[in-house]
């Protein structure tokens, strides 16, 4: 019995945080391809896991310092392939679609993307827990992800969203754009889960707070911007 219980806490964050970004969208997209998108980040985020493992482990054999090994597994092993993976989802199932038609689009879907794969990891989580798991415990552990590592997932995404809006218009800065959202996306996600691991206690908790502060500032003045570009611009 504990399975059902598992999946539908480690959903919950996901879906309440889904239906909060929705609201954003004058014009709704369709109930198939909000589906589609969070599936594929819920999938992909299956072997990214097994990937990231595989990483640190390869990162934890090189010849340097603790606090080295620890950026390099949490900013480059981690946030970078998480925030790399989400975006191809969205490129590969989303741009070239018809329904891809305003440039908030692009922030939405990939918030999409992000939920799906933090649903995939809250389930993860839960799962550790095993059959003789408290239900406080799984309630506990939902909250705390909640409001954090799956709005994180959301927040940072959807501001590589952001600049992949501006990208598809701006040609000439595509590039640059799009490198300044990876770039940005992944130092977000980084500094969240490097000051949870490495610096801990009340300290540990001040700096993802102020991640996720400015990451929500950030998203809401993006989100205004590009409600004022009425139509999406071609993709080359």
């Amino acid at each position: 019995m504990e399975y059902p219980i598992f999946i539908f806490f480690g959903l919950a964050p996901s879906i309440v945080w889904l239906l909060f970004y929705l609201r954003k969208d004058a014009h709704p997209e369709s109930n198939k391809m909000i589906l589609k998108v969070f599936l594929f980040g819920m999938i992909i985020a299956l072997p990214v896991v097994l990937a990231e493992m595989g990483i640190t482990v390869e990162i934890s054999k090189l010849n340097l310092p603790h606090l080295f090994i620890s950026v390099l597994s949490v900013f480059l092993g981690v946030a970078l392939v998480e925030e790399l993976i989400k975006y191809l989802v969205v490129r590969e199932k989303v741009l070239e679609h018809h329904e891809f038609d305003e440039p908030i689009d692009a922030v939405l879907y990939m918030i999409i993307a992000a939920l799906g794969f933090a649903a995939s990891e809250n389930i993860l989580i839960l799962f550790s827990l095993g059959p003789k798991f408290l239900l406080g415990d799984v309630f506990s552990i939902s909250i705390f992800r909640f409001l954090g590592a799956t709005f994180l997932h959301g927040v940072a995404s959807g501001i590589m969203g952001y600049f992949l809006a501006l990208s598809i218009c701006e040609t000439k800065k595509r590039t640059w754009l799009l490198l300044t959202g990876i770039i940005t996306a992944t130092l977000l996600h980084g500094l969240y889960n490097f000051s949870i691991i490495e610096i801990g206690g009340k300290s540990g908790f001040i700096i993802p707070a102020i991640v996720l502060l400015g990451s929500t500032v950030f998203l809401t003045y993006g989100f205004k911007r590009l409600k004022k570009i009425k139509s999406i611009c071609k993709i080359n």
